[in-house]
């Protein structure tokens, strides 16, 4: 009875700790930052390790095809607004989130190179970072 007790113990422990990396794991992925300043982007990624800058890469990398996306969808609205209503006011809302997203992958795409970039010169895998 006492050893059952004790096992049980272990596996409701080990789960425990299990979960709490995996939860510490999922928590800690970096945040793609299109107002980071570059000279603090630089020196970050200058003492980065490899698997920290692939993960920062990938980062940028999904943040710049979530922007994408949306630059696609209002793309997409303003091809259905008559030529008549281009000056409406609708159309110019959508023209100046169109800029704003455009403006804002230009960030994120200058940011990601960064890190792209310094794993290129440590020579790392690049696969899976093309955009």
């Amino acid at each position: 009875m006492k050893g059952m007790k004790m096992k049980a113990t272990s596996n409701i422990i080990l789960c425990l700790f299990l979960a709490v990396c995996l939860l510490t794991a999922v928590g800690c992925g970096k945040k793609a930052d299109e107002n980071k300043p570059i000279s603090e982007v630089k020196t970050e990624a200058e003492t980065m390790s490899t698997d920290d800058l692939r993960a920062a890469a990938i980062s940028y990398k999904e943040a710049i095809t979530a922007k994408n996306e949306e630059v696609e969808k209002i793309a997409a609205k303003l091809k259905d607004i008559p030529v008549a209503e281009m000056l409406g006011e609708e159309a110019k809302g959508l023209k100046a989130d169109m800029e704003n997203l455009k403006n804002s992958v230009s960030a994120l795409q200058e940011r990601f190179s960064i890190y792209y970039d310094k794993l290129k010169e440590k020579g790392a895998d690049l696969s899976g970072l093309e955009i």
